[in-house]
C-alpha cells in the first residue's frame, strides 16, 4: 500500500507540472530542451511539496517505535516468549517495527532507505538545476550570437553574477569555518557550507514573496467578489495594455526598418548573408512577406565601408528576438482581455436582470460543448455570475486569512519549545499522541499547500520589465520560462526546511531529541555554522510580520506610483484616468465588434437568400429595366446603397492605436508605412 501511495503521488504531480507548464508555455514553438528543463524543475519542487508529508508520518511512526523501547520491558536473550503486548505471530523480520500494538503503522508508511535516497536525488539534482544548468540554458537562448561558440561564450559571461554572489556566499562561510577554532575543514564541512549558502539566499528571497502572498492572495479574492471594483482594475489594465502594445509595436517597426535597410544592402554573396538571414526568420511572418531581398541574383557583392560586423548583427538578433516575443505575447493579450472585459460588463449588466437567465452582448466565439449545452445553461450561468461567486470568493477569501494569520503567528513563535506557541507544532504534536496518521498527514499537506501557494502565487505574478514574465495562454518565453524554474527549485528547498522548524519536526531550531525526517538528512546538521542556524533561521523568518503589513497598507505600490510605475490605486487620479481611458477604449471595440458582427449578420442573410452566388454575377448581369413608377420621391444622386450602409458609421479616429486587426489572417497587420500592403479597412460593412 505504501509504495502505491508513492506511486500515485508521482503520476499525479508528474500530470499536475504538465498542466500548468502547458498553460504558460508553447510546446510547439519552443526548444524541446528548453521545455523538459523547466518542465523537470517545476515537477522535481512540486514533488518536494507533496511526498514531504509523508516523511512526516513515518517519522512519527519511528519516533513511536522509539519510545515504546524506552519503556518495553526487556527480554531474556534466551526466551521464547514475547513481551508483553507483542504478538505471537509477529514475523522476526518486522518485529523491529512492529513491536507493540500501540504503534500502529500508518496507511503512507514509506519503508526504511527509500525516502533518503529518494530525497538526495530530488535534492541535488533540483540544485543543479537551479545553480548550474539552467542559468547557462537562460543566457543561453536569449543570445544573439549566431554559433554555438558564441552563445556558450555569453551565457558564461551573462551568469558570472549569479556564480559571484553564490560564490561570494560560500567563500564567507568557508572562510568562517576555517578560522572557528572548533571546526574543522572536511568533505561534510564543504557540503554543509555549500547547502547551507544555497537555503540562506533561498530564505532571504522566501520571506519576501510569502510576506507579498499572505496578504495579497486574500486580498485578491475578496476583491474578486465586488464585480464593479473588478471591472474598473480591468479597465485600467486595458488602458495599460494599449500603451505597452502601442511600445511593442514602435520598437518592433523600428528594428524590422532596420532589419529591411540591411536586408536591401547585404548581397547574397556577403560573409554576413547567411547571418541576416537567421535574423529575418526571426521576424514575424507578416514583417517576412514584405521584405522580399529585393535584389537582383547577378549582383555580387563589392566590399565597401560601413558593412555590418557580427557584433552589431548579434546585437539586433538578441533585440528582434525579443521585440518579436513582446509583440506577439502583448497582442494575444489584448484579445483576451477584451474578451474578459466585454463578459465582466455582461455580468454587471446582467445583475438586476428579471428573467433570471444571463444574456451575452455577443456570442461565444468558440462552439459551445456539452457542458455549456446541458449543464452550464443560461440560468445556471446567471444564478453562478450574479449570485453566487461573490459569497464563494468572500467565504474563501476568510478561509485564507485565516491561514495568513496562523502563518504569521507561527513564524514569529516557532522558536518557542516550552511552552508551544506555533499553532501548526501544536496540531501536529496532538495527532502525533492520538496516533492520527491522517490527520497529521491532511494537516501537513494543507500548511505546506498553502505556503507554496502564497509562494508561487507571487512567482506568478512579479514582472520584471519585459525580461520576466509569465504570461498564460501560451505566451511565455524561454527566457521566464527558466528563470521561473530557477526560482522554484531556490525556493522549494528552504520553505520546506521553515515547515518541518514551524512544526518542531528540525532539531537544528526546536532543539529536541526527536526522530529527525529524511528530509533533514539532506541537509546534515546545520549546527556546523551556528549563527545561521540559531540565529538568522530563527530570527529572519519574523520579518514576514513587517512584510504583510508594508503589503496591507499598500506601501510597495505607492512607491512604485511614486517613481513612475503606473499601479492601481483607488484613491489615486493618475489610477481614476487610466480607468476612464480604458472605459473609452472599450467602447470603442465594442463598437468595431458590433459593426463586425452587423457584417457577419448581412452575409449570412445574402447567403439564405442567393445561396452560394457571388455578388459578381449580379453586377454583371447588363442594365436593369427601368423601375416602376414610385409614389415615394426619388433619391438624390448621390445617396446609393454604398452611402446608406455608410451614414451610421463612426468617423475615423487618427489617433486610435497604429494596428489594425485582418479577419482574413487573423493577425494584425501594421500601419504607417506598409499601409499600402494592407486592405482597407473602412469598407468592411458593405
Amino acid at each position: 500500500m505504501s509504495g502505491l501511495v508513492l506511486a500515485v503521488d508521482v503520476v499525479v504531480v508528474f500530470v499536475l507540472a504538465v498542466l500548468v507548464l502547458w498553460r504558460y508555455a508553447d510546446f510547439s514553438r519552443q526548444h524541446r530542451l528548453v521545455t523538459v528543463a523547466t518542465l523537470l524543475a517545476w515537477y522535481l519542487c512540486f514533488l518536494i511539496v507533496i511526498i514531504l508529508p509523508l516523511d512526516v508520518t513515518t517519522t512519527i511512526y519511528r519516533q513511536c517505535i522509539v519510545d515504546n523501547r524506552k519503556l518495553s520491558p526487556t527480554v531474556a536473550p534466551n526466551s521464547t516468549q514475547p513481551p508483553t503486548g507483542i504478538s505471537s505471530n509477529t514475523s522476526p523480520s518486522s518485529a523491529g517495527l512492529q513491536l507493540f500494538p500501540e504503534c500502529v503503522r500508518p496507511w503512507s508508511y514509506i519503508p526504511d532507505g527509500i525516502l533518503p535516497v529518494f530525497w538526495r536525488v530530488v535534492y541535488w539534482t533540483s540544485q543543479f538545476l537551479t545553480w548550474i544548468l539552467l542559468p547557462f540554458m537562460q543566457s543561453y537562448a536569449r543570445s544573439g550570437a549566431f554559433s554555438m561558440a558564441g552563445k556558450v561564450r555569453t551565457a558564461l559571461i551573462e551568469n558570472a553574477i549569479y556564480y559571484g554572489t553564490y560564490l561570494l556566499i560560500f567563500g564567507s562561510l568557508l572562510i568562517y569555518v576555517a578560522v572557528h577554532p572548533g571546526l574543522r575543514l572536511g568533505w561534510y564541512q564543504l557540503q554543509m557550507i555549500g547547502i547551507t549558502a544555497a537555503n540562506t539566499w533561498g530564505l532571504f528571497l522566501l520571506v519576501l514573496l510569502l510576506g507579498y502572498g499572505l496578504v495579497e492572495l486574500p486580498r485578491w479574492h475578496w476583491t474578486a467578489a465586488h464585480s464593479g471594483h473588478t471591472l474598473a482594475r480591468t479597465h485600467f489594465k486595458a488602458a495599460k495594455l494599449l500603451t505597452e502594445r502601442v511600445e511593442a509595436q514602435e520598437e518592433l517597426d523600428d528594428l524590422m526598418e532596420e532589419v529591411r535597410k540591411l536586408n536591401e544592402t547585404v548581397k547574397y554573396n556577403h560573409p554576413q548573408r547567411k547571418n541576416i538571414d537567421t535574423i529575418l526568420r526571426k521576424c514575424p511572418v507578416e514583417y517576412q512577406e514584405q521584405m522580399g531581398r529585393s535584389m537582383d541574383d547577378y549582383e555580387d557583392f563589392e566590399e565597401r565601408g560601413g558593412c555590418p560586423s557580427e557584433r552589431s548583427l548579434a546585437r539586433l538578433h538578441k533585440q528582434v528576438i525579443r521585440a518579436a516575443q513582446r509583440y506577439g505575447r502583448v497582442s494575444v493579450q489584448w484579445t483576451l482581455l477584451l474578451e474578459q472585459v466585454f463578459y465582466l460588463e455582461d455580468v454587471a449588466r446582467n445583475q438586476d436582470n428579471a428573467t433570471s437567465h444571463f444574456v451575452h452582448s455577443f456570442p461565444p466565439t468558440q462552439p459551445r460543448g456539452w457542458f455549456s449545452r446541458y449543464l452550464y445553461t443560461p440560468c445556471v450561468e446567471w444564478y453562478w455570475q450574479c449570485r453566487l461567486r461573490c459569497w464563494c470568493h468572500r467565504a474563501l477569501a476568510l478561509v485564507l486569512a485565516a491561514f495568513s494569520v496562523l502563518v504569521v503567528w507561527s513564524e514569529c513563535t516557532f522558536f518557542s519549545t516550552s511552552p508551544v506557541l506555533s499553532i501548526f507544532a501544536i496540531f501536529i504534536r496532538s495527532a502525533e499522541n492520538s496516533r492520527n496518521y491522517l490527520h497529521v498527514q491532511m494537516g501537513c499537506l494543507l500548511a505546506l499547500l498553502f505556503l507554496s501557494t502564497c509562494v508561487y502565487w507571487t512567482v506568478f505574478r512579479i514582472r520584471v520589465f519585459n525580461y520576466y514574465y509569465l504570461a498564460p495562454h501560451h505566451q511565455t518565453d524561454a527566457y521566464s520560462l527558466l528563470f521561473s524554474g530557477m526560482l522554484f527549485c531556490r525556493l522549494t528547498p528552504p520553505l520546506c526546511l521553515n515547515f518541518l522548524g514551524l512544526i518542531h519536526m528540525d532539531s537544528a531550531i526546536s532543539h529536541q531529541a526527536h526522530e529527525q525526517a529524511a528530509y533533514t538528512s539532506i541537509m546534515g546538521s546545520m549546527r556546523v555554522i551556528s549563527f545561521i542556524a540559531d540565529g538568522f533561521y530563527i530570527y529572519y523568518p519574523m520579518l514576514v510580520l513587517i512584510l504583510c503589513i508594508a503589503t496591507y497598507f499598500s506601501l510597495g505600490t505607492r512607491c512604485l506610483n511614486l517613481l513612475g510605475f503606473q499601479q492601481f490605486m483607488g484613491d489615486n487620479e493618475m489610477t481614476s484616468d487610466l480607468v476612464d481611458e480604458g472605459k473609452e477604449l472599450i467602447k470603442r471595440e465594442k463598437r468595431k465588434r458590433q459593426r463586425q458582427e452587423d457584417g457577419e449578420t448581412r452575409r449570412r442573410e445574402w447567403k439564405e437568400r442567393y445561396g452560394n452566388q457571388s455578388i459578381e454575377p449580379i453586377r454583371n448581369r447588363g442594365p436593369p429595366e427601368p423601375p416602376e413608377p414610385s409614389p415615394l420621391p426619388p433619391r438624390a444622386p448621390r445617396d446609393t446603397d454604398s452611402s446608406e450602409l455608410l451614414q451610421d458609421v463612426e468617423s475615423l479616429d487618427f489617433r486610435a492605436d497604429p494596428v489594425e486587426p485582418s479577419s482574413e489572417h487573423g493577425r494584425y497587420q501594421p500601419a504607417g508605412r506598409y499601409l499600402s500592403m494592407s486592405r482597407s479597412r473602412i469598407f468592411d460593412d458593405v
